[in-house]
């Protein structure tokens, strides 16, 4: 169950008469049994069956064979657990993951005593899933002999919603907080701290239903331009050019960050938006 999930208190003395939200959600959606679903693994099975309608329909609209769909999802949803977390472990914590190298495959910690303890993946990074995605692709094009920028821009038209519905778990883990603020909408995430902070999870998450909305507009108006690397290029450029904005709203994930100019993510973040423009630019001179 859900507590205190959009209850809204007093500011308490800075602005008066606007309004915080506090924010405490149980972590887990539902039981079965002693069997608990974390919101977190719901938001990422909504995402990933959302891709798997949205995909398959345009798979069907390009009248390409349904043996060739079958094996998309999983291809795609390897990649980027993979490089989900091999990215956290070796852009974000390379000094521990490093010296415990099964704790990247593993879904567990080893504490002081030398004993295992189940904790699930705890560390996924964007940019590592995007990395792994774009491999598994590759390797995808290879069995199934489909074009590989068809593949790309077929995927990148609905990876945006997968993207939201990520963050909305972030959000309901109340992880990836954002920074300090006395801005009317601001979350109290009482699993933190006390303190007003700005909910960088929900705007990343609204940016990337925004960008879905856009890349189904423009697949509908331009459908032509798949297999030109157009819809690859937006969708790289639209997510990292906001993700390196909304870094400036969030804390830093990892120590070292602290005393950088831009942080880990926005770093990451340049080459994929080099690589979109890039793209875009390129599917002009594509048919």
């Amino acid at each position: 169950m859900i507590t205190s999930l959009l209850t809204s208190i007093p500011l308490g003395g800075v602005g008066g008469g606007l309004l915080y939200i506090t924010w405490n959600p149980d972590i887990f959606a539902f039981h079965v049994g002693a069997f608990g679903v974390r919101w977190y693994s719901l938001c990422w099975a909504i995402g990933l069956f959302s891709v798997y309608l949205l995909e398959h329909k345009i798979f069907r609209e390009q009248r390409i064979p349904e043996e060739k769909f079958e094996p998309l999802v999983f291809y795609c949803f390897i990649g980027i657990l993979i490089g989900a977390r091999l990215g956290h472990c070796l852009f974000y914590e390379p000094s521990y993951f490093l010296v415990h190298p099964l704790e990247m495959i593993l879904p567990m910690r080893q504490d002081a005593a030398g004993s295992w303890h189940f904790t699930g993946y705890e560390g996924l990074a964007s940019h590592g899933g995007t990395i792994g995605l774009i491999f598994a692709l590759w390797l995808y094009m290879r069995k199934t002999g489909l074009k590989l920028l068809t593949v790309l821009d077929n995927i990148a038209i609905v990876t945006p919603i997968c993207a939201c519905a990520i963050r909305m778990g972030n959000l309901m883990n109340s992880e990836i907080i954002g920074r300090p603020t006395d801005v009317p909408w601001a979350f109290i995430f009482e699993r933190i701290d006390q303190l007003p902070r700005h909910p960088g999870q929900l705007y990343e998450a609204i940016c990337y239903a925004l960008f879905f909305c856009v890349h189904w507009y423009f697949y509908r108006k331009y459908p032509k331009k798949v297999g030109t690397g157009f819809f690859f290029g937006i969708c790289l450029t639209l997510i990292f050019t906001a993700r390196i904005f909304i870094e400036y709203t969030k804390e830093n994930q990892v120590d070292f960050e602290n005393g950088m100019l831009f942080n880990m993510g926005q770093l990451l973040s340049v080459p994929f938006i080099i690589v979109g423009v890039y793209s875009i630019l390129r599917s002009s001179k594509q048919k």
